[in-house]
């Protein structure tokens, strides 16, 4: 049983920062891609950012050159920095994890991964 605890939500005004963290129970952490999605109101889930277990990134095109994804494969963490928000940024932020061969990430959809976290809210004012 995979369990992923979100936290580092919060309310900002528009072209602040937020950092958000994942810890991920699980073993062999380097084996799983790991991802952030979120889900504005209304809309369907969408991939934020994915990241390899060595370390290889990818972004949806909107937060290209804001948001930065991160993992610790010794701490079981990810991270999330998100700079320069903007008020399309807010939604519930979910952190997910799928295990692979080699921790290599099997796409951006939210049906490539089978582990949720509950979610943790970021909300962006103008």
């Amino acid at each position: 049983q995979v369990r992923l605890v979100e936290s580092g939500g919060g309310s900002v005004q528009a072209g602040g920062s937020l950092r958000l963290s994942c810890v991920a129970s699980v073993d062999r952490y380097s084996s799983y891609c790991m991802a952030w999605f979120r889900q504005p109101p209304g809309k369907e889930r969408e991939r934020v950012a994915t990241i390899s277990g060595r370390g290889g990134t990818s972004y949806t095109d909107s937060v290209l050159g804001r948001f930065t994804i991160s993992r610790d494969n010794a701490k079981n963490t990810l991270d999330l920095q998100m700079n320069n928000l903007k008020p399309e940024d807010t939604a519930p932020y979910y952190c997910a994890a799928v295990l692979t061969p080699s921790g290599a990430c099997p796409g951006d959809r939210p049906y490539n991964y089978d582990n949720w976290g509950q979610g943790t809210q970021v909300t962006v004012s103008s």
